[in-house]
């Protein structure tokens, strides 16, 4: 690197996008105190791609059109990988990465979740014209006036 590439003072250059960036952002990971040499938003993507790069996470997005690849919310950040294998599936929201994570990536959870929710969800049924009422499919008691 030569002197001009340096960066000047108070700023420093992110190791993975090669972005300036100020010294106050972090130079340590929060989660694991470890010194790091990327700007927070490759660190991001750093911790959810186990290593993988900006470019491939870009590659990935872009491919998904910017969009999550479950729900299609705009500018997903979160790299969802198969954790018995780490092969990566797509690119994630915080709400739909989460979501997975906590029904622990199992297909029969999620299914037995969306039979729960088709169940017990208030739906508005017509019952003359013009006429609506709610009803549940398995619970038929109306909610409580705390929730």
């Amino acid at each position: 690197m030569s002197a001009s590439d340096a960066p000047g003072e108070g700023f420093r250059r992110c190791r993975d996008c090669g972005r300036l960036r100020p010294c106050t952002d972090p130079l340590t990971d929060p989660l694991t105190d470890i010194a790091v040499g990327s700007c927070p938003s490759c660190r991001d993507i750093r911790g959810t791609t186990r290593g993988g790069t900006r470019v491939e996470f870009d590659e990935l997005l872009a491919a998904q059109q910017g969009r999550c690849a479950i729900c299609g919310a705009p500018d997903p950040r979160h790299l969802d990988h198969d954790h018995r294998t780490g092969w990566v599936r797509g690119i994630l929201c915080f709400h739909c990465n989460g979501g997975l994570g906590e029904f622990r990536d199992s297909p029969r959870f999620l299914a037995e979740a969306i039979t729960y929710l088709k169940g017990t969800t208030w739906q508005r049924v017509l019952i003359h014209p013009g006429v609506f009422q709610m009803c549940s499919p398995m619970r038929g008691r109306p909610p409580s006036r705390s929730s």
